[in-house]
């Protein structure tokens, strides 16, 4: 393989408080990574994604920035217990959030609503690093007291002038953000990076949509996993293949249900195999077919040579043949 996805011990290195509920996580971590690209993380036996707000052209220091969640188990426990000197186990970076290849002169449009600005500020960073592009940005939060990088972006700005364009709404200040504040910053041929909450990214899509953007000059980094599918009360529908789950030396065999994907029949096969964002992005889930073939409704993890190599993402994968067997590899 030619990414490791094992975790590993990285240790922190310094806390800073970004807002009275958000914190950087400075980490002593010397691997590549790309801007934009997340870190997945065991913590109170669960797994958690945060995206890196450090940036490999600009930063010495890989950051993680997390916003507290109420009730949240993993953002609280970190913004609680973790200081510096202490050890997290995180996996390799992950995500295809990222600058495109072919793009440097093509103007660079960006809209993060609340904590989404955590990717949106790496990938920004780069752009103005590593290229020429123009860059605009729509930076949206409750109010001034809860808005993620302002300073650092005021102070990016002013060193890029004509270049970095900044729009700092406030919920408080400007009401909701509109569709015309959303089409004010579209521009012929740019690319578009967007996250933030469900409503907001909503709106952001649809108003590129009347402006005739199409869907893949969008990129769009989602948070919150996809619905977990849960199996319907009654009579069970008919079986549409078999399904032969190999993890941690176990072997079970269950059929699998039209719809279902190799992580959910995992699951009913009385496994708990590893998975995290549930969405097709941090290969968290991924195992190689050794059996039959699946199919992927989205991929946005694996390289073409992984897939070549019978890797899949469970958490997207169905069976295509009658009999199919996925193997967890350690």
């Amino acid at each position: 393989m030619a990414r490791d996805h094992g975790f590993h011990p990285l240790r922190v290195t310094r806390v800073v408080d970004e807002t009275p509920d958000t914190r950087t996580f400075a980490l002593d971590a010397r691997f590549p990574y790309r801007a934009g690209q997340f870190l997945t993380f065991k913590v109170c036996g669960t797994l958690r994604s945060y995206s890196m707000s450090s940036s490999p052209d600009t930063d010495a220091e890989v950051c993680v920035t997390v916003k507290r969640v109420p009730d949240g188990l993993v953002s609280g426990w970190l913004h609680d217990w973790l200081k510096p000197g202490d050890v997290l186990e995180a996996s390799g970076p992950s995500g295809s959030f990222c600058l495109r290849e072919d793009a440097d002169k093509r103007p660079l449009v960006a809209y993060a609503g609340g904590s989404g600005i955590t990717p949106v500020f790496s990938v920004v960073k780069s752009a103005l690093a590593t290229t020429r592009r123009e860059v605009r940005l729509l930076s949206a939060h409750q109010n001034g007291g809860s808005a993620i990088f302002r300073g650092a972006l005021d102070a990016l700005a002013a060193r890029h002038p004509g270049r970095l364009s900044l729009c700092h709404h406030l919920d408080d200040r400007d009401g909701l953000v509109t569709a015309e504040e959303i089409g004010a910053l579209a521009t012929e041929r740019a690319d578009y990076y967007v996250c933030g909450p469900e409503p907001f990214m909503a709106l952001v899509e649809d108003t590129l949509a009347a402006h005739r953007v199409t869907p893949e000059r969008i990129l769009i980094e989602r948070f919150t996993p996809t619905a977990m599918v849960h199996e319907a009360a009654g009579p069970p529908e008919p079986l549409a293949a078999t399904v032969t789950v190999d993890l941690r030396g176990e072997r079970r065999t269950v059929p699998q249900r039209p719809g279902e994907t190799l992580l959910q029949s995992a699951r009913r096969a009385g496994f708990t195999p590893p998975f995290s964002c549930e969405s097709g992005d941090c290969a968290t889930c991924m195992a190689r077919l050794t059996d039959g073939e699946a199919k992927m409704r989205v991929n946005n993890a694996l390289d073409v040579d992984e897939v070549s190599e019978g890797y899949v993402l469970t958490c997207q994968a169905e069976p295509t043949t009658p009999d199919v067997t996925v193997v967890y590899e350690d």
